[in-house]
């Protein structure tokens, strides 16, 4: 259900009634836990006139928290692989194991958002990311910092499955684009400082301190979401949860990401090589099945019938697979073969998300002249370019390092100049009352491109040095020019991802221009989604005799507020 209908439509009665205790109160606190009642936001907070700014701020922390955190821990990499003595391959699992949670329990929570409530799982998610970040920086051994990463991943995609959900229902229709704006920089300033914030601390503290630094701003986090969000309105009496694709989505993904990830590890005649590659196809399409007959499924599949739709995912999968590949592979080069201290090597891959976030908003500003074909294929033709230049100019020499800054900024702008556009040209190809679906849809397969890229570029670096070197489980047995040699073949791999994404903008069909009496509005919103992690919140289920009311109900609200 979307928030319009929530707004428009107060006749559907809550099955969850909003506790009549205020947030301070122990009763508020017991109602929460034992019954699942989310209780009203502090009234000293929510009598101001900028009331819906500070549900979008909350919303804010939350998001830039988990973009920091997804940037900063690539920079860690190198350095866990020293301090614990393991193989490039399970090293990889630190950002794959959260990444790969991230975004197997994104449909999970986006569906369950739908039939609880949006506050207590965003608070619920602020606080599982805050004991999951405690419990990574008191790990002991690496395997139990991967596992405390998948709680990490979970907290993540609690609030990531949330939060544009709260922001579009807090600010309005005549507020949605700069709302959504905000939340969009906040993700870039996260991004933005994750690298240099990760070199800072691991020159200056021990690794540990990279996750504890996330506690504070989590513990705010948590005293914002239940003092300040309001409770939901008008949940649905009638909804159903798709257990079988719960079940299903995570396994299937796990055994596809270790396939790529852990393929040379293993060895291809290997038992567990042999079985995740079998358990990945038979799982994947069990859990298609599944959804295809699932009356309420946490994945609408229809919505892939549309070429421009399917085209522009895959695309959408490609660009940050080859984005987090690069980012995984930068730092070991730059300290390694280059000699950068980790600090100055995070500021070096800074110049990527701040020339994405320079180039954003003018590429949406063009896709509402230009359509979305040439912008994506022009973005992923430059990534290709910069790849090719830095591939030319990786040799080891300090003199070559303002080329490589250069190559690295070149991707940011082709980042950049692809993420809006196709974002926005795959919600404006999805049916209006699947636009949720299709939100939700981008941010899956957003993470799960990042899964890949990561997983590949780590498979074929750790292949590449052992043919150099004889020993491929490190970076530490080889000498800089063999680290040089085996990156530029990740580089070519990566290079193909972009091409790959290229392609697939060129095959989707032309973008019209958005229009009826909603476009102006529309546009603001699509202009605002280049990073955001969309909110998986399902659209309406019996889509037949409700897409009539929402519509009627969307044409009350405009008229409304167009009137105020």
């Amino acid at each position: 259900m979307t928030y319009r209908e929530e707004i428009a439509l107060p006749i559907r009665v809550s099955r969850q009634v909003a506790s009549a205790s205020g947030p301070t109160s122990l009763a508020a606190l017991r109602d929460a836990v034992c019954r699942g009642r989310e209780p009203p936001p502090a009234q000293v907070v929510a009598r101001l006139q900028s009331y819906r700014w500070f549900i979008v701020g909350t919303v804010c922390v939350g998001s830039a928290m988990s973009w920091v955190d997804s940037s900063v821990t690539q920079m860690l990499l190198p350095h866990l692989e020293v301090e614990f003595g393991a193989r490039l391959s399970t090293v990889s699992w630190v950002a794959v194991a959260y990444l790969l949670a991230l975004a197997a329990f994104l449909p999970i929570f986006g569906r369950l958002a739908d039939m609880v409530g949006r506050k207590l799982l965003y608070t619920g998610g602020f606080l599982l990311f805050t004991v999951g970040s405690a419990l990574c920086g008191l790990a002991e051994n690496l395997p139990v910092l991967i596992g405390f990463r998948v709680i990490q991943g979970i907290g993540a995609s609690l609030l990531s499955a949330n939060s544009v959900a709260i922001v579009v229902a807090a600010a309005g229709l005549a507020r949605r684009g700069r709302a959504l704006g905000i939340l969009s920089a906040a993700q870039a300033v996260g991004f933005s400082a994750g690298p240099a914030i990760g070199g800072l601390v691991l020159e200056a503290l021990d690794w540990q301190w990279v996750f504890w630094i996330n506690v504070p701003a989590g513990l705010a986090g948590i005293l914002l979401g239940w003092f300040v969000l309001p409770p939901t309105k008008g949940l649905p009496a009638d909804s159903r949860f798709d257990w079988q694709g719960a079940v299903l989505i995570a396994p299937a993904l796990t055994a596809l990401i270790a396939v790529v990830n852990e393929g040379y590890a293993w060895g291809a005649t290997s038992a567990a090589f042999v079985g995740c590659a079998l358990a990945a196809p038979i799982l994947l399409m069990l859990f298609v099945r599944s959804e295809q007959r699932a009356q309420d499924p946490l994945i609408e599949l229809a919505l892939f019938r549309k070429r421009a739709f399917a085209a522009g995912n895959i695309a959408g999968f490609m660009c940050p697979a080859a984005l987090f590949g690069l980012l995984f592979l930068m730092p070991f080069v730059l300290v390694r073969a280059y000699g950068d201290s980790t600090f100055a090597a995070g500021l070096r891959l800074t110049v990527i998300p701040v020339m994405m976030g320079a180039v954003s908003p003018l590429a949406g500003a063009l896709y509402d002249r230009l359509g979305a074909r040439l912008l994506t294929m022009s973005g992923m033709l430059v990534c290709v370019a910069a790849l090719a230049l830095l591939f030319a100019v990786l040799d080891g020499a300090p003199a070559s390092l303002p080329a490589v800054t250069l190559a690295l900024a070149l991707f940011g702008l082709g980042q950049g100049l692809f993420l809006p556009p196709n974002n926005s040209a795959i919600m404006g190809a999805a049916p209006a009352p699947l636009i949720g679906e299709a939100g939700g849809l981008i941010n899956l397969v957003r993470c799960c491109g990042i899964s890949v890229g990561v997983a590949a570029a780590s498979a074929l670096l750790a292949w590449r040095l052992a043919v150099l070197t004889g020993s491929g489980h490190s970076t530490l047995h080889a000498g800089p020019q063999q680290l040089l040699s085996a990156s530029c073949d990740v580089i070519v791999l990566l290079a193909a991802f972009a091409a790959i994404g290229a392609a697939m903008s060129f095959a989707r069909s032309r973008s019209r221009q958005p229009g009826g009496p909603h476009a102006g509005a529309l546009a603001a919103s699509r202009r605002n989604v280049c990073c955001s992690p969309l909110s998986s919140t399902a659209a309406t289920r019996s889509r037949f005799w409700r897409m009539a009311r929402t519509a009627m109900a969307a044409a009350h609200i405009e008229h409304g507020e167009t009137r105020q």
